[in-house]
């Protein structure tokens, strides 16, 4: 019961059809709990890692998870939290994107023991009469309620069939699925309901729906994402997973280990406590990035990484394996094109933001100025923010 009660409070932001689910688990049946992922890119996060967490619960305890990768829903585009169309994305895009989904899942999720099921299989083939039907089950008006839609009629913005249509598509696939539970972050209220209304349509029993809240990213202020570039990638490299971890704001270090982490329910009553001592927060950022490392990577390189992070930071050494660039002639650059030519920004604005900051070093000295002209010599390091480095070799 201990256990249950975990499944259903830890973490946990809203259960709707509570009462429904409450029967099925006291039944003893092995419930289906559904959790749908699009392909939109090819790297997952810890803000995904929230509900993979969730859904290792509810194996643990039995019962059959049914993962739906939106192979076809990827290319529509789901339209939540969003203030424009999504574009289209080609099937070539999504197939490159799932490539590597079920290995970054099978960090946390037993995926031997999952049911792995890709949407295209059942709408590629799909004709305009299914479509049709399927638009007979929901009114317009019903669609219309989300508050995403609704922000941007008032504002005057478009919004396109497909994105009417993709609620309807993702609660199909609750009936296709006969799912007794589907997971997903709040921003998935709308579309996780919309399966239970479409399973009544289809004479099913409605699906209950686990909102989970939204692991806040590394600036303290918007949900973890890649367009925010405020996130902790799944498949990061440990010196830099763990770093960031250590960079996170302290006020949100409780959130981490409950939504993040492995922790239980009495030793996270005593991490809130302990996280309001200032003297305190060092060493249980520490503790919750040695987790973290470890659940994606495994303890020796969760030790590794931490020995590298107190080499850096605490002793002011470079990191002992520092990547290295061989640059075959000796010239001068102005620094944003230096930067940009060793991949250590994504743009020349990206490196003169930085520079402008003071987030940029070489050999140790902060250089500010953006438009420096900076000559290559051997042995020169370069720093960009707190995690990256490069030693030119000439």
């Amino acid at each position: 019961m201990d256990k249950y009660k975990e499944l259903l409070t830890r973490g946990v932001e809203e259960i709707i059809g509570q009462d429904e689910l409450g029967k099925k688990l006291k039944s003893g049946k092995k419930i289906r709990v559904k959790f749908g992922i699009d392909p939109t890119s090819s790297d997952l996060h810890l803000g995904h890692g929230v509900c993979f967490h969730k859904l290792k619960e509810f194996q643990e305890l039995g019962h059959k998870i049914i993962l739906i990768i939106g192979d076809f829903t990827a290319r529509i585009g789901d339209p939540s939290g969003r203030s424009a169309t999504r574009k289209w994305l080609s099937k070539k895009e999504v197939v490159k994107n799932m490539k590597s989904y079920l290995d970054q899942l099978s960090k946390i999720v037993d995926i031997d023991d999952a049911e792995i099921r890709y949407n295209g299989q059942w709408y590629d083939k799909s004709k305009v009469d299914f479509v049709m039907e399927l638009g007979m089950k929901v009114t317009i008006a019903r669609i219309l309620e989300r508050d995403d839609f609704q922000k941007r009629l008032k504002a005057g913005q478009d919004i396109s069939f497909q994105e009417v249509s993709y609620p309807l598509l993702q609660g199909y696939d609750s009936v296709v699925v006969k799912s007794d539970i589907e997971i997903g972050g709040t921003d998935q209220k709308f579309n996780m309901l919309m399966g239970r209304d479409i399973q009544r349509k289809y004479d099913q029993s409605p699906q209950s729906v686990m909102t989970m809240p939204l692991l806040i990213g590394l600036d303290g202020t918007k949900k973890m994402s890649k367009s925010y570039n405020n996130y902790i990638g799944i498949n990061e490299e440990p010196n830099i997973m763990y770093g960031k971890v250590m960079s996170i704001p302290d006020e949100l270090v409780p959130q981490y280990f409950e939504l993040a982490a492995r922790t239980t329910g009495k030793e996270f009553e005593k991490i809130k406590k302990d996280a309001k001592d200032p003297k305190k927060i060092r060493d249980l950022k520490a503790e919750l990035a040695r987790e973290i490392v470890t659940l994606y990577h495994g303890v020796e390189e969760a030790q590794v990484a931490e020995e590298e992070f107190n080499r850096v930071f605490r002793d002011k050494k470079y990191p002992m394996d520092m990547p290295e660039v061989k640059i075959s002639n000796l010239r001068c650059e102005d620094l944003p094109q230096m930067l940009f030519d060793l991949k250590l920004v994504s743009s020349k604005s990206e490196a003169r933001r930085l520079i402008e900051q003071g987030a940029v070093k070489i050999d140790k000295a902060v250089i500010s100025d953006p438009t420096a002209n900076i000559c290559f010599h051997d042995k020169m390091v370069i720093q960009v923010g707190k995690l990256k480095f490069v030693r030119v070799r000439i």
